[in-house]
Formats: C-alpha cells, structure tokens, sequence
C-alpha cells in the first residue's frame, strides 16, 4: 500500500516528489533537501487535532518514497513546540466516543510515532516553550533534539486521569533519559526544563529562542549533504538493534555495513579520500 499524501507529485517506481505538496494542517516546505514542518496554531500553542495527527501520519509514511527530502526538522510557530492534544477539538470529543472509537483513536495517534520512526530520513526537533503531552511524544519520537532555555517538555497524561504509557512514552522515554527520570516525569506529569532536559540527555544541545530553528536547519543540512543512504541504515538499525542480543545486533550490522559498503557514495567517499578532496554524496 503507497502513502502519498494527496498533493504529492508521484514519480515511476513509488517514488514521490514533497517539493510541491501543500499541507491542510501545519507549515510544510523542501529547500536543500531538508524538509521543514511546523505546527502553525501559535495563538493555542500548535495543539494537535484528528485531522492534523492524521496528515502527520500520511506525510511521514510518504517521506519513505520521497526522493526529494533527506532530513526533516519539526518545530512550531511562535514561542512554543505542541501543547498536545487540542482540548476543544480532541480532548472533549474524546470523551463522547465509545472503546472501539477510543481504541481507533490511540492506535492513530501511536501510528504517528511509528511512521516517524520508521521513514528513512533522520528528524531533528526544534523545540522552543511548551513542549506538552502528545507534542513531547513528537520530540519523543525525533531522531535528535534541540531546545532553548525556556522549553518546558511535559508528558502529562496522569494530569488529566490517564496513563502515562501513551504513543509509546514507556518504550521511548526511559531508553533516551534512563528508567528513574522516565518514570518520574511520566507519573508525576511535571514539567522538564531546558537545562535539566540537556543535562538528562532528551536534548542535544540547547540554543537561544532567536538561533534555534537555524541551528535545527544547520543539523539536517549537515545530515542531508551526508550519505543518506547510510543514514537511513543507521537509522533502521538504531530501530530494530533495540530487540536484538549483542551476536545479533553484530551480524545486522556486517549485513547493513555490506550494503553500504556496495553504494555509489562508497566509492565517492574513497577516491575523494585519494584526491584529497571533499566527498559530494548523492544518496546511491
């Protein structure tokens, strides 16, 4: 089954070009090969919806056949990152269904995670202000992360009577901050700060509000100029490794270095290595 998003230009092969598509529900743009997303509802602090978690899904499932993008950065409009769930649109509504319509809705929501997961392309978070419930699932699911001072990054699901094992916060939190600090933060629902956050390990590096979004965009250009077919592989076996034993993880890895070791940028990367010169990678 193809993912393509409806404005998607659809190429031979499956392959897709997101140069072009114009998305309902957030900011979307290609320049460079570096894809940037931003939730544009900055008057509500970019709260998600059915409908915009459900375009995120389709648009991160497409990036596995676009030729065009080979990094993403996902930041929010204004002084903040995702509030979460948008309380008018999401939160009442929620609370009307039934448990199959309860149960189709966080299988959706946790669709998200996985197709930020599993497309090809490295996500790098830029995240500024409130940080908040499914929008720290996001930063969550992010390949890196980068933040300012001021970012406060809550999973505070048990604040509003549910569990904090939501998009699969109890799989991803404690592996990037350790068992103790997830648990903490997913029990008690409080805030993260943007130091403390560094300091754990949830982000990168931190920068000023001003700088942040440049210094996310520099990232992913680092990343797409880079060898991204490897990256994608690097990817795939920082994924699937999380269920392997050493001797396994070992001999994906011979089979993934194999393959790397077989593409055009290989070989790129080796006679500029005899010329003294500078690789310029292609992605093949």
């Amino acid at each position: 089954m193809r993912y393509l998003p409806g404005e998607a230009q659809q190429l031979p092969g499956n392959r897709a070009s997101l140069a072009g598509y114009q998305a309902r529900h957030f900011l979307f743009d290609v320049a460079d090969g570096v894809a940037t997303l931003t939730l544009n509802r900055p008057e509500r602090k970019n709260p998600l919806t059915f409908d915009s978690y459900a375009e995120l899904r389709e648009l991160f499932r497409a990036l596995a056949y676009a030729d065009d993008v080979k990094a993403v950065v996902i930041a929010g409009a204004g002084e903040n990152f995702c509030s979460g769930g948008d309380v008018h649109d999401i939160i009442g509504p929620l609370t009307k269904l039934d448990m199959p319509g309860l149960l189709a809705f966080t299988r959706m929501t946790g669709d998200v995670v996985k197709a930020m997961r599993a497309c090809p392309q490295p996500v790098v978070a830029a995240i500024d202000g409130i940080c908040a419930g499914a929008g720290a699932m996001l930063a969550l699911a992010a390949d890196m992360r980068l933040g300012t001072a001021r970012s406060k990054t809550a999973y505070l699901f048990t604040r509003v009577g549910l569990a904090g094992c939501d998009m699969g916060a109890c799989a991803l939190l404690p592996r990037l901050i350790g068992q103790g600090r997830a648990s903490e933060l997913l029990y008690t629902g409080r805030s993260m700060g943007g130091a403390e956050g560094e300091r754990w390990g949830f982000f990168n590096s931190l920068h000023e509000p001003q700088e942040l979004l440049a210094a996310a965009r520099a990232l992913a250009q680092r990343l797409a100029d880079g060898p991204t077919f490897a990256h994608g592989m690097t990817k795939k076996m920082l994924q699937q490794e999380w269920n392997m034993g050493v001797d396994e993880a070992i001999e994906a890895e011979a089979q993934a270095q194999a393959i790397c070791m077989a593409t055009n940028d290989f070989h790129r990367a080796y006679h500029a290595f005899v010329a003294k010169q500078k690789p310029q990678f292609e992605g093949d």
